[in-house]
């Protein structure tokens, strides 16, 4: 009996300490997958979580990409009760994007490593999501898509892309094409890499030039101010990079870098902005900041104009992120807008 005892304690704790199985990372294999330029990537999979249940009617299934340089490993920590995405509700599939070093990337693609990855566009990640929905996981309908950052800008894609595919689309922080600012910041982190590959600098060199140049711009001069005093910049300078560099893969992080700087959804629809209304089916809400200066609230604002959208900006100094700075209201704004 007391052998018993100890085996079925034993059991108990180790469901009480398994990992989340519905977190777990997933692959969907896409086999080779010809990209909007012609190029093929060999082998291609692309990377997902889940989280909650899918319903009967499949009809509560919500995509959650990446955002740039992101993995679903990252989104979900957005995911659960409570949080921005509440998967008590929701099926949320965080998928991962091309080029992130979980979906196939320069990094980790044995057939064409590095340098002879082939050029990829948002349109590519999000028809790769798209085949990975339906060809993978039997999904032919999303209730809805959010995502912020470059995460966004592939919510944007799939408004023209499959707008019959998506009942609502979330996009916050994003940009349905760039702006000369953010263009401007995209080029001159990629001339970085660029060059200092070209000139073998050290990889740690590349890291912090390219990790500055990201942290300046994420946020704003007056946030800096108060949350960095002169003499504590140093370290949080180094602080700043030690973290950055524990994801930062030169060729993946030029690879979204070119993705985002070519990103247009106009493209789409023969550069017609005024056919928008009439292709875009989804409802759709978007979030800004008007402090932004890694991804300028501009352009989003304009196709909120123009397709009527609702929107939400946020005033605060914390530019790129500023959701974040205001996480219950961002969540209370979230979940009004899916409900």
């Amino acid at each position: 009996m007391k052998k018993l005892s100890i085996l079925i304690l034993f059991f108990i704790i180790s469901l009480l300490l398994a990992p989340n199985l519905a977190a777990q990372q997933k692959f969907v294999p896409l086999g080779d997958f010809t990209l909007e330029s012609g190029s093929t990537i060999k082998d291609c999979r692309i990377g997902y979580r889940t989280f909650g249940t899918m319903n009967p009617e499949a009809d509560n299934v919500i995509l959650f990409p990446t955002w740039f340089g992101g993995t679903s490993k990252h989104l979900g920590n957005l995911v659960g009760p409570d949080k921005l995405l509440d998967s008590a509700r929701y099926f949320v599939i965080a998928m991962d994007a091309l080029g992130n070093g979980v979906s196939s990337s320069p990094s980790n693609n044995l057939h064409q490593p590095q340098s002879a990855f082939p050029l990829f566009s948002i349109r590519d990640m999000v028809n790769s999501q798209y085949s990975s929905l339906t060809q993978g996981l039997g999904i032919n309908h999303l209730y809805a898509v959010v995502g912020g950052s470059m995460g966004g800008m592939q919510v944007f894609q799939w408004l023209v892309s499959y707008p019959d595919f998506i009942d609502k689309a979330l996009a916050y922080v994003a940009s349905p094409w760039q702006s000369g600012h953010g263009r401007l910041v995209w080029e001159t982190e990629l001339a970085m890499i660029e060059n200092g590959l070209a000139h073998e600098v050290p990889l740690d060199i590349i890291t912090e030039q390219v990790a500055l140049v990201q942290v300046i711009n994420a946020y704003t001069p007056e946030y800096r101010n108060r949350q960095t005093t002169p003499a504590a910049v140093t370290d949080f300078r180094h602080a700043y990079v030690k973290r950055f560099s524990s994801n930062f893969r030169p060729y993946n992080w030029a690879s979204q870098l070119r993705a985002m700087m070519q990103h247009d959804i106009t493209l789409s629809v023969g550069d017609k902005t005024e056919s928008l209304p009439e292709i875009i089916m989804a409802e759709t809400f978007i979030i800004v900041s008007a402090t932004d200066h890694l991804v300028p609230p501009g352009p989003a604002l304009e196709l909120a104009d123009i397709i009527g959208a609702e929107t939400h900006i946020f005033s605060n100094d914390c530019g790129h992120l500023a959701p974040g700075c205001e996480m219950a209201e961002f969540v209370e704004i979230v979940h009004n807008f899916l409900h």
